[in-house]
């Protein structure tokens, strides 16, 4: 299910090099074959709904937070943990002859990122705000400066300290007191995304007996310095469903509940305006948002709603002036921007500032004094328009890559010609500008160094592509490659896409790739409908009883790259994270034939089971991108492509599966569910295999380097396939 798709990113493959054998002539016995896989039990559960009735011999590997947090496993937590310690043991023995290779790909990727790196500092509030690691460090040190001459650094965190005895540590918001006096920061021991906030007073560095437990993980400051308002969840779902007021000083016990989002399938949230002027409150699910705000002067007046809830009404609000700007689908499908006075917020009241368009879509705005920032995605690629409030100069900033991303970042002052936006492409690392406004002048400040002395972006190159789809629409493809690698039939090629709630798969740089791209892989990124990279129309075109297309969208890409002569299926492998692991498990059913190997990161698999049951997190939240299954026709959709539903007894590709025994996104029970029914019911002896870490959830390690191990055991699963052992 849904995923924060910047964590992601982080973990995707990019793959190998050239190998001559087919896999027909691939008869020498692998290491696997001479093991004994595990084998689950099997207890038949009967799952009935709309006159039908679902056998599932793993249900019972399903176990509640109770049990998995209780000091003595029950007999059937026990069974589970057999279980998957069986599956990880089989990982290690088949995986054995790779681990000089795991350790050479983990030591070259990590070798490649500056140990003593450090963020480009931004300015709020008279100071300056960084992050920065020391080397041999895996989290970083929360500093900051006064904005005055020799200044002294203040470390208002110190990562690898709190970190230290403990197997998951994340870090949430972070968020300093009006008054510089105080800072709200949220942990995560545990990686369920379950965050405890603290508070320290930065000027003595003592911590605050105050503590707010069951949270997101953030708060927002009223001006009074003392009062903070922040999201709790749900204990079960863990929906953020409620927002509290907290005075600094008092137990949590007696905070003030301020909202209740009541409807199970909305989630709610709150933070500070851009301005510092109102506390915003929302609510949102797939189809609707609503907004409310607050004086931020009156921590205890009243809230107002700005536009009430309706069905299919999107918006997304920021203050300037005497004025409410509002991103919206209001007649406009792929979105336009409109404005309204703070004292008549209704949409009857909503004025164009940016009309709809219906080849572009307006993804976000920054408001300045004298400009207007838009991020706009046209022809599939994000832009950035500037506009003069004036009207005397409107321009688009220009980019040169075939394929690339763009975004505005941190921009805190409103009364500056300048704006910081992030650029990246397939072959440039990651870069952080200053573009002036005015003159359209661009100052780098920070481009991301890559440490390896052969590492040049003009030794490699990036290309767009566009396959038909088997019903006539286009498919973008952005793929990068060494200079010189050969495109045949015998070159290895990754396939990686995601495809599902609108979140669009974005043409980045990425270090850890290089280790594929050196070796002569080919990687390359499906832009399939799910995702919203054609505009609005692109998401919905592959959800609901659409969400075939997202899956029919990756093979007519695979199959194009194989006929337009990159690869072959004898050399192509395909890469999918949570929503783009139940991608992964759809096109193993639906065509196994045509990839070589396929790596499933936390796969939300079990879709029919998952989205019946309510008490589960996300379900009740995403009804309108996957249906409802108490529907009998989205129940009948969806158990026509679910991957687990749809195990057949057939050859598989060789298939790498991984989850976390913490996940709080995609249960681990539906990664471990699936791989007990493929085993059972597949007839092939590729190599099936499951890394389940019982110590972290959806995201894997929270250590800068720690990710980086499942990262080359990724890589050397395909690689070893491909016959590489270097």
């Amino acid at each position: 299910m849904k995923t924060n798709i910047i964590n992601l990113l982080l973990i995707v493959p990019a793959l190998f090099i050239a190998c001559n054998t087919t896999k027909e002539e691939k008869t020498e016995l692998r290491p696997h074959q001479s093991l004994d896989a595990p084998v689950a039990k099997k207890i038949a559960e009967e799952l009935k709904a709309h006159g039908d009735t679902r056998i599932d011999n793993y249900f019972w590997m399903r176990l509640s937070d109770e049990q998995k947090n209780a000091e003595t496993p029950d007999a059937q937590t026990q069974d589970v943990l057999d279980y998957l310690n069986a599956e990880n043991d089989y990982k290690d023995a088949s995986m054995k002859h790779t681990d000089s290779l795991q350790k050479t790909l983990f030591d070259e990727i990590v070798g490649r990122i500056k140990k003593d790196d450090s963020s480009v500092p931004y300015n709020d509030n008279g100071y300056s705000y960084y992050t920065r690691f020391e080397k041999g460090m895996d989290y970083a040190l929360y500093c900051r400066k006064k904005l005055e001459e020799n200044a002294k650094e203040e470390i208002m965190l110190h990562g690898p300290e709190m970190a230290k005895g403990l197997a998951y540590f994340a870090l949430g918001g972070r968020s300093v007191s009006p008054d510089n006096k105080m800072l709200a920061y949220g942990v995560d021991t545990v990686s369920r995304r379950r965050y405890t906030i603290y508070f320290k007073d930065l000027q003595t560095n003592k911590i605050l007996s105050d503590k707010l437990v069951n949270t997101t993980g953030s708060v927002a400051w009223a001006n009074d310095n003392k009062t903070v308002f922040y999201t709790s969840k749900d204990s079960v779902t863990l929906r953020a469903d409620k927002i509290y007021k907290h005075v600094l000083g008092t137990d949590q016990s007696k905070d003030e509940l301020i909202f209740n989002e009541e409807d199970d399938t909305f989630s709610t949230f709150v933070y500070k305006s851009r301005s510092d002027k109102y506390i915003i409150s929302g609510s949102y699910q797939t189809l609707s948002t609503e907004y409310r705000y607050l004086d931020a002067d009156t921590p205890n007046g009243a809230w107002k709603v700005i536009q009430p809830r309706e069905r299919d009404l999107e918006y997304s609000v920021a203050h300037f002036g005497d004025h409410f700007y509002i991103n919206t689908n209001l007649d406009a499908k792929n979105f336009k921007l409109v404005k309204t006075p703070i004292t008549a917020t209704t949409k009857e009241n909503w004025v164009d500032v940016i009309p709809h368009r219906d080849d572009i879509l307006l993804q976000d705005f920054t408001v300045f004094k004298d400009h207007l920032v838009l991020s706009e995605r046209k022809d599939g690629l994000s832009t950035i328009r500037v506009k003069k409030w004036s009207g005397e100069d409107d321009h688009y900033i220009s980019f040169n890559d075939p394929a690339y991303l763009t975004y505005p970042t941190t921009n805190l002052d409103f009364d500056t010609n300048i704006l910081r936006y992030s650029y990246t492409s397939l072959t440039t690392p990651n870069s952080i500008i200053d573009y002036n406004m005015d003159t359209k002048e661009q100052t780098v400040l920070k481009e991301e160094e890559v440490l390896d002395p052969d590492f040049s972006k003009d030794n490699y190159v990036s290309e767009r592509l566009y396959a038909t789809a088997r019903d006539g629409v286009k498919v973008p493809i952005s793929l990068v490659y060494k200079k010189g690698a050969q495109k045949n039939a015998d070159t290895p090629l990754l396939l990686y896409s995601y495809g599902s709630y609108g979140s669009s798969t974005e043409p980045y740089f990425s270090s850890t790739r290089l280790s594929l791209l050196d070796r002569g892989f080919v990687f390359a990124m499906a832009h399939i409908r799910g995702g919203q990279e054609m505009g609005r129309y692109w998401y919905e075109d592959g959800k609901l009883l659409k969400k075939k297309n997202t899956f029919t969208d990756f093979i007519d890409v695979g199959d194009f790259l194989v006929k337009e002569g990159y690869t072959s299926s004898d050399h192509m492998y395909a890469y999918g994270a949570s929503a783009g692991g139940l991608l992964m498990g759809a096109v193993l059913n639906m065509k196994p034939e045509l990839w070589n190997g396929v790596v499933a990161a936390v796969p939300f698999v079990d879709v029919v089971s998952t989205m019946m049951d309510e008490t589960i997190p996300l379900t009740t939240f995403e009804f309108d991108e996957w249906g409802n299954p108490k529907n009998k026709e989205y129940y009948e959709y969806m158990k026509s492509y679910s991957p687990y539903d749809n195990v057949e007894a057939k050859d598989y590709p060789n298939i790498l599966i991984t989850t976390g025994y913490w996940d709080s996104q995609v249960q681990y029970w539906e990664p471990a569910k699936w791989i007990a029914k493929l085993r059972e019911l597949k007839t092939d002896d590729n190599l099936l295999i499951m890394d389940c870490d019982m110590e972290t959830g959806h995201g894997g390690a929270s250590g800068r380097f720690e990710r980086y191990k499942r990262t080359a055991l990724n890589y050397a699963f395909m690689l070893d396939l491909e016959g590489i052992e270097k």
